[in-house]
């Protein structure tokens, strides 16, 4: 059994260093800059944002019903396996090349400045729903995962899965700058 206030606690760093990154970075940077592909021929940074923002218009709003409105006892967290091996597999240095799912490639056109301030508004969501998680016995929750509705995992794996998601292609837009 996970220190929920500790596991929270760690999410909660990770996320508000994303906005710190899209605010500092991001936010001012020439659209021309943002929407430059890498040069290794991956994506460009609002590419990297815009991929996340579909995840995130994807969960968000999933974990928002699903922390919405509990008291339950707080503290009760215990990752599932598969909770486990998404996560691991999502974090930076995993060594795991992936492809994107097709409905989660961004076009190569984007408005590269809506698309950091949705990532903005979504990490403000994001770190909304830790919040709330912190007054929530996090393995009740269950939310259907992206790739197969019909499969769930309790909100604890999922916060943890975005938000290494979100770690992997923050430092991808990094290494584009």
């Amino acid at each position: 059994m996970e220190n929920v206030e500790k596991m929270i606690a760690g999410l909660e760093n990770r996320v508000e260093e994303h906005i710190r990154f899209a605010v500092r970075e991001l936010q001012n940077m020439p659209a021309e800059k943002l929407l430059k592909p890498s040069a290794d021929g991956g994506w460009s940074i609002a590419q990297c944002i815009g991929h996340l923002n579909s995840y995130g218009l994807y969960y968000i709003p999933r974990l928002e019903k699903g922390l919405a409105g509990r008291s339950d006892e707080a503290g009760h967290y215990k990752s599932s396996w598969l909770g486990n091996y998404f996560t691991k597999m999502m974090e930076p240095g995993s060594g795991k090349k992936m492809k994107a799912f097709k409905d989660h490639i961004p076009p190569a056109e984007l408005d590269a400045h809506a698309v950091v301030a949705e990532f903005l508004a979504q990490q403000e969501r994001l770190l909304q729903c830790l919040r709330r998680a912190q007054h929530t016995d996090l393995n009740r929750v269950k939310i259907p995962i992206s790739i197969a509705s019909w499969l769930r995992m309790n909100a604890g794996d999922v916060l943890r899965f975005v938000i290494a998601h979100d770690e992997r292609h923050v430092q991808q837009a990094r290494r584009n700058l």
